[in-house]
């Protein structure tokens, strides 16, 4: 079975973490929310506090498929502050392993060059971050193992494309279907 973990740090943007957990644990894909601040209990950029299911140190990164990192200021920033964090980043993006990030968070991976040649999106004022991509105004982009989304208003078509990756776009379809998406 999949496993992603998604990555809280203070100020995230509660739809773009909180969807995808959702998407992604009603398709059965195991998911967990992890705290990058040592805390589990993370605040995000509107206030919402929510209790993670772990703090960083408790992840065994070699069991783990995808690593997600939703946007929100200042969360964005405070994930590529976390350099535990952007450690695993980079080891994941260097296996050839899954690393997805949606609004501003795009930027975490244009600032380290895993963008250059690929297509991305991000939230329109990241854009000049995507170092080296050739940026889409799509809502999601799939380059390699490289998943991108635009923002709060793609957080739908974000998750799907992870469930997507994963269980196939007939498993996202239905998927979409039984929440009444219709993207």
């Amino acid at each position: 079975m999949s496993k992603v973990c998604v990555f809280f740090a203070e100020g995230y943007e509660e739809i773009e973490a909180l969807t995808v957990v959702d998407l992604l644990r009603r398709a059965g894909i195991e998911t967990k929310m992890v705290s990058v601040t040592g805390e589990k209990s993370v605040t995000s950029s509107h206030k919402v506090t929510v209790e993670t299911d772990a703090v960083l140190s408790e992840v065994d990164f070699s069991q783990v498929d995808m690593i997600v990192l939703p946007g929100g200021m200042p969360g964005t920033k405070n994930l590529e502050a976390c350099a535990p964090l952007m450690e695993q980043v980079d080891a994941f993006y260097e296996a050839g392993k899954y690393v997805a990030a949606i609004c501003a968070a795009p930027s975490i991976l244009g600032h380290k060059g895993m963008l250059k040649g690929k297509t991305a999106c991000s939230f329109p004022e990241f854009e000049s971050h995507l170092e080296g991509a050739q940026v889409s105004k799509r809502s999601v982009e799939k380059d390699g193992k490289i998943i991108t989304a635009r923002g709060m208003g793609c957080a739908i078509d974000f998750g799907l494309a992870i469930v997507a990756e994963f269980l196939g776009q007939e498993r996202a379809d239905a998927l979409a279907e039984k929440i009444v998406y219709r993207g």
